[in-house]
């Protein structure tokens, strides 16, 4: 016999539909509370982004080996281990000490050599470079005779003008990388050749690099200026930027030079720096070119 199914009262339906929404409503509500927790979650977590659309950043640098050895001798040289006029060790020896091929470090010091930092000697060793060395002592002087009987840089003279502490004015701050009005010691020098006065030049030098400078000092030194600084303040000049133009001296220039104000002459303004690409001197000098020329290699 099959059961009959008794057919509820409207008081039961209206309570059994009542029951389906208070589920309905439940379920939506879990529901909702489900898609805020996501919700919640999805804002505490950064998005991640491929690196297609965006580039990473903190990408590490890679180098050649003996760019790295390089690295590692200038760092050493800048630091005084080893001094200008000095041997290194030897190619075995810096090898073993940073584990490297012997034909990695010999590639770092050509490089080095090629940028008159170091000196070959052949069967001698590698030496730090310095502005002593008489191949070397000119390599920032461009002034060259039009003919070999008219200059000669042997037969040099240098007369110091001034030599004092000074305040640095905006241009002079910007060339040596200092705050303007910060101390800086001011020269002013004319280098004569064959007895002829050929090369005005005023100088600022930082004034914390170079304490106890006096003309006194500058004019007793007989070899190069920048040979004096190295031995004297440990600063070595290892490369300079050059800004050249011709113009008019003025009076008080003309003078010096022993010209007149309608005499052109050469501008040349330099920034010499040290390791690091640090400036550690700001010049401007006036060449008074009537029997000699500048003369640059360009590679």
């Amino acid at each position: 016999m099959s059961a009959q199914i008794k057919p509820r009262t409207y008081d039961e339906t209206i309570k059994h539909k009542s029951g389906l929404n208070e589920i309905d409503s439940k379920h939506s509500l879990n529901k909702k509370s489900t898609i805020e927790n996501i919700s919640d979650f999805s804002n505490n977590v950064e998005p991640v982004t491929s690196q297609s659309s965006q580039p990473s950043v903190n990408i590490p640098s890679f180098s050649p080996l003996y760019q790295q050895i390089k690295e590692l001798l200038l760092k050493s040289l800048q630091q005084g281990e080893w001094q200008p006029g000095e041997v290194i060790p030897s190619e075995i020896e810096l090898a073993e000490r940073f584990q490297v091929s012997q034909g990695t470090v010999r590639k770092a010091i050509d490089e080095l050599a090629n940028e008159n930092l170091l000196m070959r000697r052949q069967g001698v060793g590698t030496f730090v470079a310095t502005h002593s060395e008489e191949r070397v002592q000119y390599r920032f002087l461009k002034l060259m005779p039009d003919s070999k009987d008219t200059l000669t840089k042997g037969s040099s003279e240098r007369q110091i003008i001034s030599c004092k502490q000074t305040l640095a004015n905006e241009e002079v701050a910007n060339a040596l990388g200092v705050n303007k009005k910060d101390e800086v010691l001011y020269l002013r020098r004319v280098l004569s050749f064959s007895g002829i006065a050929t090369i005005l030049e005023d100088i600022w030098l930082p004034g914390h690099s170079f304490k106890g400078l006096t003309s006194d000092r500058l004019s007793a030194y007989q070899g190069p200026m920048y040979a004096f600084f190295e031995t004297a303040f440990g600063v070595k000049m290892v490369r300079a930027q050059e800004k050249i133009k011709a113009i008019l001296p003025d009076p008080v220039q003309a003078q010096l030079l022993a010209v007149s104000t309608s005499t052109p002459v050469l501008s040349v303004e330099r920034i010499a720096l040290t390791y690091n690409n640090n400036p550690m001197e700001f010049r401007k000098g006036l060449y008074l070119t009537l029997d000699c020329h500048y003369r640059n290699e360009l590679n």
